[in-house]
């Protein structure tokens, strides 16, 4: 089985290939921190953790980085407003990231380099694309000239004679345009504005735009050209795109040999956006859903394709969470029972449906068809625990159940999903033991033979109480089965 995967730069799927082997140098374009993260933020971040663990589950060693940009306009008018620093305001939203990825249950990255730390690569790279002359100075700005790239929209597949005056990304459209050679540069450097935070530089104080910063953090990180680039689909142009035209321009090779890019989040079948009204954080998600429910949701679509987020949606996708969840359970509430480990075991699992799990994600990371298998495996687990309810046994061999469950587990961690064993219950470490258990039990079938009811009546709720259901069979035999 062989990892293909979809390339944004050349619009097609392609078997993947490192520069080194088993290595992956991997870029995440991060969150620009002004507010609480939001929907489209938590798909972004969850889908190329899951892409990163993937890829270490299949053998790869993952340098995985993932920046911060703390500074820029967005975060100078949050400042205004709440009367603090710049600095104050990227710290503040920077802490809130780390708490709701936590709760997503996403991983870190290697490093999270953050603009105002890549200061001396960023100057040294514009420095650089000035000296090859695709840079120029304006007042204290530095542009840079998209007509001396001549491959510049080879990633959007735009073409400069058909682009919009004004498609420069984050560059107002003040005095800065009226400085510009050609309506379509972009900003390298911008000059100091009283009262906004400033560096020194050869081109008079100012601070770095938004572009360049990705790629000199990219080279100071990752090298001249990386494995992975991703993203965003918003950001293939012009971030993306101008990210291309910088570092090529100055190594004159590839900046990454693969560009992979996430659908959007649509809400109710509109774009989310403040002014509509339908903004979603994740905090004010998680305060209505479960987090391993949201990830279900978030997977359970191919990560190029957009999401529709609707309440039907996530009621389902909290659904089919209860189901894995069952699935999981299974070890850690019947494998005493059945006298099976109840730890984790790499060695004891279905090879079948792995390489389906594996063959299935292996295709541009369609993990919506890995979850097919993962669904598989739990529902089988589900009916099998409730023969164990109702019937006391089961007629499938203990070893087979076993290495469904431990296949199931394993499977379910390269996606991020997980259980707590205090969601089985509390009986499944403290409460009765067995002994007591059976003692109970004989103490309720001496007082069915006494025919004194009320007395059976109230040890079977004791029981039940404490996780213990009760199976009556023929002949005046009880069993009994914690769940």
């Amino acid at each position: 089985m062989t990892l293909n995967i979809y390339n944004t730069l050349t619009r097609t799927k392609s078997t993947f290939q490192t520069i080194e082997e088993n290595k992956v140098r991997m870029y995440c374009c991060g969150i620009t921190v002004y507010d609480y993260c939001h929907l489209g933020h938590a798909r972004t971040c969850l889908v190329w953790d899951v892409v990163r663990r993937y890829l270490q589950w299949s053998g790869y060693q993952v340098n995985y980085i993932q920046n911060f940009t703390d500074i820029d306009d967005k975060i100078l008018n949050r400042a205004r407003q709440e009367g603090t620093s710049m600095e104050a305001v990227s710290e503040k939203y920077i802490e809130a990231y780390f708490e709701d990825m936590e709760q997503l249950g996403i991983g870190k990255a290697d490093a999270y380099p953050r603009a105002t730390h890549t200061l001396d690569g960023i100057k040294r790279l514009v420095y650089e694309l000035e000296q090859k002359g695709f840079a120029y100075p304006a007042e204290g700005d530095v542009y840079y000239s998209v007509q001396k790239f001549p491959e510049y929209g080879k990633l959007s597949g735009r073409k400069l004679a058909d682009m919009q005056a004004g498609a420069s990304g984050r560059v107002g459209v003040e005095d800065r345009e009226v400085k510009k050679q050609y309506p379509f540069d972009f900003a390298l450097w911008k000059a100091a504005k009283e009262g906004e935070p400033a560096w020194e530089s050869p081109w008079g104080n100012g601070r770095p735009g938004w572009h360049i910063e990705c790629s000199a953090m990219v080279r100071e990180r990752l090298g001249e050209t990386i494995d992975l680039h991703v993203g965003g689909g918003d950001l293939t142009f012009p971030h993306h795109e101008n990210e291309i035209a910088q570092s090529e321009a100055v190594t004159g090779k590839p900046l990454a040999n693969y560009w992979l890019h996430n659908g959007m989040i649509i809400v109710e079948g509109k774009k989310m956006s403040k002014s509509l009204g339908n903004f979603i954080t994740i905090r004010e998600l998680l305060d209505k859903y479960e987090p391993m429910a949201v990830r279900l949701f978030i997977l359970q679509t191919q990560y190029r394709k957009p999401v529709d987020f609707t309440e039907e949606a996530l009621a389902t996708a909290t659904n089919s969470w209860e189901t894995l969840k069952e699935g999981l359970l299974f070890g850690y509430q019947y494998g005493e029972k059945l006298a099976f480990s109840a730890s984790s075991d790499r060695a004891n699992q279905n090879k079948e449906l792995v390489n389906r799990f594996k063959e299935a994600v292996d295709d541009d990371f369609n993990f919506a068809g890995g979850l097919a298998i993962l669904f598989e495996i739990a529902k089988n687990l589900s009916k099998e625990g409730n023969i164990l309810i109702h019937q006391g046994t089961t007629k499938t061999a203990t070893e087979e159940l076993a290495t469904q469950w431990h296949t199931l587990i394993e499977l379910a961690g390269i996606l991020g999903f997980a259980v707590q064993i205090e969601d089985v219950g509390e009986n499944i470490n403290e409460g009765l033991s067995d002994g007591e258990i059976d003692a109970l039990v004989q103490q309720r079938n001496d007082a069915r033979a006494n025919k004194n009811y009320g007395e059976s009546d109230r040890l079977r709720d004791e029981l039940q109480a404490q996780g213990i259901t009760l199976i009556d069979q023929p002949g005046g035999i009880t069993i009994w089965n914690r769940g």
